[in-house]
């Protein structure tokens, strides 16, 4: 007996339910014409992943009832092939039952159902739902309690039992253990698992266990593409029953990964493709990448605009945005201050050329000047500070949102994790802008990043674009003359290190001090992280690359007097 599975790992677009539809159904017809006889989509495929409070409008519901039924309807002709569609269902919908509008869409189902030859025949509610870091599906779902197995025709006629799961539901035994004892001959696990670093590795792992508790082989259906600060991977893959990787989808791509099975007197044989892992470096510059270019594309920005330092923040964030984007859709502006330093203006008019984009050199002095001025009468006796530093972030930060504002290109923002945390960075200044791009990136892994694109082209867009000098110079915000990051930071493997431990994995001051670091800076870097609070709230959408981010999965009060 084979079996032949198709997983749909495709890039859908969250309230496109007309679009998301027909890529499904065009996925279908693809599949069947070679073939096919079960084909996959990722979680909420209909509706995209996630739909946040969209889930609260009716009519939001509505329209995914709407586009269900025209993949149910356009894909009837297929015949002998098996769809499962994730989709949000009104709890009747669910449970097989006439389903009555008013239900609250508050308590909706996240749902997958089976379509095939013109009729839903299963319809299977998600058990376990996600209530942490990113996830808030609590919020818009309930949960169901109930397993779903359901047969397809094999090539040769003879029936396969498939035992459905959504996601997290393969993180818990019971609903796996669930679909074995209900006759279950393999799982399929329909996915819109977030990225961060190392989470493909940990994703598969965790799969295994499920595999050798149950002994059933499992397909897993993964969703690709970026939905504003988070980046699905894609990875899609299948593990024998033995728990071994008998194959894996490409990589943030979209792809129609095929999956045969065949039932031998020893067990299932399994060919799929196998795309090889990448290194943790390539992995993020690939999620950068990505996320990049669904953020602009899906909302319908016609390119980038950045200022460029000469820095090694602005530099790879030029880098990714060029791979992203193409260099006639990336524009990059030099603002020099009286303090910016000729070493900086060489290295970026070097970069520039190097990657082919535009770039301008819009000097900041007069503004600065005129500011000062302006401002004598209330500064007099008193002696230039902060005040006249930021003054020269904010002028730029002006500077380019006019430009957006005029020519219609977002402005992409360059600080990083580390200068997030601490608050190195000036409201609507350097913060101005419409997308954090390495918002989730701490200053060492800039570094490593910068190394790893000046060794790869991955996307044939030039070789070594950052020059040797941007990455070996000491960081500077050239704010004031002979100015370093350290002079008001720790060093940044330091600096990086505390805000892991303490940000990131919730470690108290005093254990991160027992480990070695430094009471002094460790106190500082706590106090920096507590009292930015206020201007981390006002920063623009960045990409999530790490398990905790300053976005959805950080949740810390403005106002607090906790100091622990």
């Amino acid at each position: 007996m084979t079996l032949s599975i198709c997983v749909a790992q495709l890039n859908f677009v969250v309230g496109d339910m007309a679009g998301n539809a027909r890529k499904i159904i065009d996925a279908a017809q693809r599949a069947h014409a070679r073939g096919v006889r079960l084909l996959l989509t990722p979680e909420l495929a209909i509706c995209g992943y996630a739909a946040e409070d969209l889930y609260l409008r009716p009519a939001f519901v509505d329209a995914c009832d709407d586009a269900l039924k025209t993949v149910v309807r356009e894909t009837a002709h297929l015949k002998g092939l098996h769809i499962v569609v994730g989709h949000p269902a009104r709890p009747m919908e669910a449970a097989g039952l006439r389903r009555e509008r008013s239900v609250s869409v508050a308590h909706l189902h996240n749902a997958a159902s089976v379509v095939c030859e013109g009729r839903i025949t299963h319809t299977y509610a998600k058990r376990e739902l996600p209530n942490y870091q990113v996830f808030d599906e609590r919020r818009y779902f309930v949960p169901g309690h109930a397993p779903c197995v359901f047969e397809v025709s094999g090539d040769d006629g003879r029936p396969v039992k498939a035992g459905l799961l959504i996601c997290e539901d393969a993180w818990f035994d019971a609903p796996a253990a669930d679909c074995k004892a209900a006759g279950a001959d393999l799982l399929i696990v329909i996915n819109a698992s977030p990225f961060h670093a190392g989470k493909g590795g940990e994703r598969e792992a965790t799969m295994r266990d499920r595999v050798q508790a149950t002994g059933l082989p499992m397909v897993y259906a993964h969703l690709v593409g970026g939905q504003d600060e988070i980046v699905f991977e894609g990875r899609s893959f299948v593990l024998d029953a033995g728990g071994a990787l008998a194959g894996r989808a490409v990589s943030f791509e979209e792809t129609l990964f095929d999956v045969a099975l065949a039932r031998t007197g020893e067990g299932w044989k399994i060919t799929a493709e196998t795309d090889r892992a990448h290194s943790p470096e390539a992995d993020l510059w690939y999620a950068l990448v990505l996320g990049v270019r669904d953020y602009l594309g899906k909302n319908g920005f016609p390119g980038a605009i950045l200022g460029l330092s000469g820095g090694i923040d602005s530099a790879l964030v030029l880098a990714i945005a060029v791979d992203a984007l193409g260099k006639d859709r990336v524009r990059t502006v030099m603002m020099p201050s009286p303090y910016t330093a000729d070493i900086s203006w060489i290295d970026a008019r070097d970069m520039a050329t190097r990657l082919g984009v535009r770039y301008d050199e819009i000097a900041i002095a007069p503004q600065f000047e005129a500011f000062k001025a302006s401002l004598a009468t209330e500064f007099a006796g008193l002696p230039e500070d902060t005040t006249e530093e930021n003054l020269q972030a904010r002028i730029r930060g002006t500077l380019l949102m006019a430009l957006s504002n005029k020519f219609g290109s977002i402005v992409l923002t360059t600080g990083n994790k580390s200068e997030m945390a601490t608050g190195y960075c000036t409201l609507y200044g350097d913060m101005a802008g419409g997308f954090a791009v390495i918002k989730d990136v701490a200053k060492t892994m800039v570094f490593k990043l910068a190394r790893w694109r000046n060794a790869h082209d991955p996307y044939g867009t030039g070789a070594n674009p950052i020059p040797e000098r941007i990455i070996t110079r000491p960081p500077s915000a050239e704010l004031r003359p002979d100015q370093k990051d350290q002079d008001s930071l720790p060093e940044y493997p330091v600096l990086d290190a505390i805000i892991e431990r303490y940000m990131e994995n919730d470690q108290s001051p005093e254990s991160i001090v027992a480990a070695g670091f430094d009471r002094a800076d460790v106190d500082k870097v706590v106090r920096l992280i507590r009292i930015n609070e206020y201007k981390r709230r006002q920063a623009p959408v960045g990409i999530r690359v790490t398990h905790r981010s300053f976005g959805k999965d950080w949740r810390y009060p403005i106002t607090s007097k906790y100091r622990a």
